[in-house]
């Protein structure tokens, strides 16, 4: 009969998918935001000007991300608190004011950029679409507002769980994307030999798209979000490693979508020299070379990503100012509850739409903007975390073992060196 009722409660593959499915989210959902409008101009650059030679690339990049993410992850289980909390509870307020100072404005250029996306594939459907020649009026000023509208009220009325349910959702249309790269039929042997044979060079643009293209793999607002979702969502030490499963899936899906955006402009653009600057112009220019079907997938891909960047971003955000200050913070509170949390929100809602609204805003200029800020404010985060993580009375057991915080203090020394180094060498191209 004990040997009966042990079989029972042995764990089976329906129940691990069970609680798994109960907890995954926050891993996922932060990784895959990651491939926002200045991440997918920046993959369609790579594929463009270099063809599959930088596809080798998302190998060590997935790791590294996987490690970061993963620190946060643990975090916000073991302690049940967001990052941003966390840094006011050790280091005190006077350092979080400026960490949430630099933080806000970072993520505000950010927010910015997101929303130069949502203009960016508006502007591309209304060329597709032929809409251009009928209706003279520039398509932002119809489709931020509207986007604007969307993104807010999706927060505002919602539960943790129901928007966390549209940001799954969002994840799944990254699909266009791999459908785009099989539709342009790519040589998968030569796209095969790059990763068994890696190649390099030390031609400049060779290096800076390089860096490039890890730069824009790990944001400050990843690990404040990341967080924040793991301690709001209630996640339990003993499920820990689904939430570890969460975060390495999350790590390899976007890197999978990346290197397929790669693949499509490799197949396509490279293939024919031409040669692009943003996400815009890759899919603009496969329309006549790809079919019209792979040009509507791809910007497709940019407006998903970019609407689902306009959402997360300012929701990262609020989290971690509200969580710094001491302030209430959570999607589940109703405004009264947490009215600076909320006001937040909607500020850099209306403030990321509002800049772009101008038409003499150059969408370009504001992409590398952010990527710029994310390079100074990265630095700070990453050593923040990894002095509370290996804090023995803040996370006992849980710190960093001696083997993971030298994996760890590597992969932050590489990724902050290359994000810096990144950011010099790009506007020391761009001026001379």
């Amino acid at each position: 009969m004990n040997g009966q009722t042990n079989e029972i409660r042995k764990p089976t593959f329906w129940r691990n998918l069970l609680i798994f499915l109960s907890v995954m989210g926050p891993g996922i959902i932060t990784a895959n935001v990651d491939n926002d409008a200045g991440g997918i101009a920046t993959y369609s650059v790579a594929g463009a000007h270099f063809g599959y030679t930088l596809l080798w690339i998302f190998i060590p990049m997935t790791v590294a991300l996987i490690v970061i993410q993963e620190m946060c992850s643990r975090m916000g289980v073991v302690t049940g608190k967001g990052l941003a909390d966390l840094i006011r509870e050790k280091f005190g307020v006077k350092v979080t004011f400026y960490v949430m100072l630099a933080f806000l404005f970072s993520n505000l250029i950010n927010t910015i950029s997101e929303f130069s996306g949502i203009a960016a594939s508006c502007e591309i459907f209304w060329e597709l679409l032929g809409i251009k020649h009928l209706i003279p009026i520039p398509p932002r000023l119809i489709f931020l507002p509207a986007a604007a509208l969307l993104v807010w009220w999706i927060v505002i009325k919602g539960t943790y769980k129901s928007v966390e349910k549209v940001f799954l959702v969002a994840c799944v249309f990254y699909i266009a994307y791999i459908l785009t790269g099989f539709m342009v039929k790519p040589d998968w042997l030569q796209v095969t030999s790059e990763f068994i044979r890696p190649s390099f060079n030390f031609h400049p643009s060779f290096l800076l798209m390089a860096m490039g293209i890890i730069g824009t793999t790990i944001a400050p607002w990843m690990q404040f979000y990341q967080q924040s979702a793991v301690a709001e969502k209630g996640i339990n030490i003993k499920d820990y490693k689904y939430a570890r499963l969460d975060v390495i899936i999350g790590g390899i899906v976007v890197s999978i979508v990346a290197m397929f955006i790669i693949i499509s402009c490799a197949a396509v653009l490279f293939k024919n020299g031409i040669r692009i600057e943003t996400a815009k112009d890759a899919a603009l220019a496969l329309k006549p070379l790809a079919g019209r079907y792979a040009s509507s997938l791809f910007a497709f891909g940019l407006l998903n990503a970019s609407l689902f960047a306009a959402m997360i971003l300012p929701l990262a955000t609020a989290y971690s100012v509200c969580e710094g200050l001491g302030w209430e913070t959570g999607v589940d509170k109703r405004v009264k509850e947490a009215p600076q949390f909320y006001f937040l929100f909607t500020a850099l809602i209306i403030i990321g739409a509002g800049v772009i609204m101008f038409p003499r805003i150059n969408l370009l200029k504001v992409m590398l903007l952010s990527q710029a800020s994310n390079a100074v404010f990265l630095p700070f985060v990453l050593i923040f975390m990894l002095l509370l993580i290996n804090d023995k009375h803040l996370m006992g057991q849980y710190r960093n073992s001696k083997f993971f915080n030298l994996v760890s203090w590597i992969t932050v020394v590489i990724v902050i060196a290359l994000t810096v180094a990144f950011t010099v060498m790009h506007f020391y191209h761009s001026a001379f």
